[in-house]
């Protein structure tokens, strides 16, 4: 016979219920003061997890918006979370109050996957030492490696060549070029962090980049939102595993190439890469249990660098040829802007960009249109802030709805639409808008915002140059309307891409 009868069982687990309840409320009746901000009012225990959509959180958001205003609140189970939008509430609160909103908050789901306290990376550590040590390590080893002089911009415009040969090689037949696009852009990265360009067909590189989707589709998933916001779930024997094989096995890949790389790594000579630069580290902090660079945290800062590199930018240029295609006037306008600046004989080269200004303000507005990665990365508060006269009490998790930055009513002329002039004065030279913010703001804004704006004007210039891009004849024509997911992918289309003659 057990220790507990199911006569003693039931009252406590009715206790337990009461209590946990009252905990709740108690928890909530505290944050909810006179300026903390309006939200729908949570369920106990749950909270607010049956108000929101984790399948498209920017549209559930954006009907909140209406009802509560640009800064409203939202118990998602014991997790309280403030909604920041339009572009002066988010940017108060990641710039004007960018060092008390620059922590990330926990995330129960990595930890629970082995990436501890040592092991955090760059994306998702949170505020602290180690977070500077590793921000600081990537910017400058990105910058030895190249950021913003030739070096990097002649790897950038070898692998445009490629590109351009796999897309020649469809002879002007349908094809989706997404996946030809992920692998340019992958090569860029992999040259940074391993010194090494794959071939397209790569055994390798090709499970890289499949492991690499799936991963993606794991991290879009509605349970891995509910196991983060109701951790115990975690407990669930094997569950985490199942959840996110693909993200295990993608980061045991990673692993090998560490290993592998680690045989031909000579510490006497200068680094190849930022692997390389990494493990040099690694070796000056031995005996230092307070530096960030050990084994563990090697393979999540190249993870973070490789996934977050590769697919935003590979996204991006795929909603790039999409628009172009169904916008032929912009793409001949910019083709004419190609051949009067740069010509048909020489590649483009990030100098060009000074005389280019439509062409600027292209790359711009896909970014804005595109809008990939709507609620940004999560932040968290660490001390009580006041953001729009409302108060956010310290650990309070933050979204910060970049989308409604992105497509503002009352900054952009036409929000909802794929309009370049959005970036033109009337004199058609380049303007820059406070609002465009698609990197995010603040001290957590994207670290490889340079790189991938080096990448977006060389790969698509390389390819308007070399390329008129159409609607395949017979097709449809494709929406602009994105496909919600961890990113905003475009819905699946093919193109033709017939080379260019002497100039349009």
């Amino acid at each position: 016979m057990g220790l507990l009868s199911g006569d003693t069982l039931a009252p406590l687990a009715v206790g337990v219920a009461i209590f946990l309840l009252l905990a709740d409320l108690m928890h909530r009746r505290q944050r909810w003061a006179a300026r903390y901000p309006p939200g729908p009012m949570p369920v106990p225990g749950a909270g607010n997890l049956l108000h929101v959509d984790f399948q498209n959180l920017p549209y559930c958001f954006s009907k909140l918006r209406c009802r509560f205003g640009d800064v409203f609140s939202l118990q998602l189970a014991w997790t309280p979370v403030v909604v920041l939008n339009g572009p002066a509430a988010v940017r108060e609160a990641l710039v004007t109050r960018g060092e008390d909103t620059a922590d990330r908050p926990p995330s129960p789901v990595y930890e629970h996957l082995g990436f501890g306290p040592r092991s955090q990376g760059v994306i998702l550590a949170r505020y602290g030492h180690a977070w500077r040590e590793q921000r600081r390590f990537s910017v400058s080893t990105l910058r030895y490696f190249g950021l913003g002089k030739k070096s990097l911009e002649q790897w950038v415009t070898e692998e445009a060549s490629c590109l351009c040969a796999a897309f020649a090689s469809h002879a002007g037949r349908p094809f989706s070029p997404n996946a030809l696009l992920e692998k340019a852009v992958g090569n860029v990265i992999a040259s940074l962090t391993y010194g090494r360009r794959f071939e397209y067909d790569d055994r390798l590189f090709l499970k890289l980049m499949k492991l690499m989707e799936e991963g993606l589709k794991e991290e879009a998933g509605l349970l891995r939102q509910v196991l983060n916001f109701v951790p115990v779930l975690l407990h669930i024997p094997g569950l985490a595993g199942k959840v996110f094989h693909s993200q295990k096995v993608f980061m045991a890949q990673l692993d090998e190439l560490v290993t592998e790389h680690r045989m031909t790594w000579d510490l006497a000579q200068p680094p190849r890469d930022l692997t390389d630069a990494f493990l040099a580290e690694v070796e000056k902090a031995k005996g230092n249990p307070e530096s960030s660079f050990n084994a563990e945290n090697l393979r999540v800062v190249v993870s973070d660098l490789f996934a977050a590199g590769m697919v935003t930018t590979s996204t991006t240029l795929t909603w790039a040829l999409l628009l172009m295609i169904l916008h032929p006037e912009v793409q001949r306008r910019v083709q004419r802007e190609i051949d009067e600046v740069i010509g048909q004989a020489r590649r483009p080269e990030m100098a060009d960009q000074a005389r280019m200004p439509f062409t600027i303000a292209v790359v711009h507005e896909v970014q804005r249109f595109a809008d990939i990665i709507p609620l940004g990365v999560p932040h968290m508060t660490s001390r009580d802030i006041e953001v729009q006269g409302f108060l956010i009490p310290k650990g309070t998790t933050l979204f910060t709805n970049l989308s409604s930055v992105l497509k503002d009513e009352a900054v952009w002329e036409k929000p909802l639409r794929f309009h370049p002039e959005h970036f033109l004065d009337a004199q058609g030279h380049f303007v820059k808008q406070e609002a465009f913010m698609p990197f995010s703001a603040g001290r957590r804004s994207c670290l490889g915002e340079p790189l991938a704006r080096m990448e977006l004007f060389l790969f698509f210039t390389c390819l308007l140059q070399r390329f008129s891009f159409s609607v395949p004849a017979g097709q449809p024509q494709p929406s602009d309307h994105g496909v919600q997911n961890f990113l905003v992918t475009p819905s699946p289309y093919q193109l033709c891409a017939v080379p260019r003659g002497g100039g349009t």
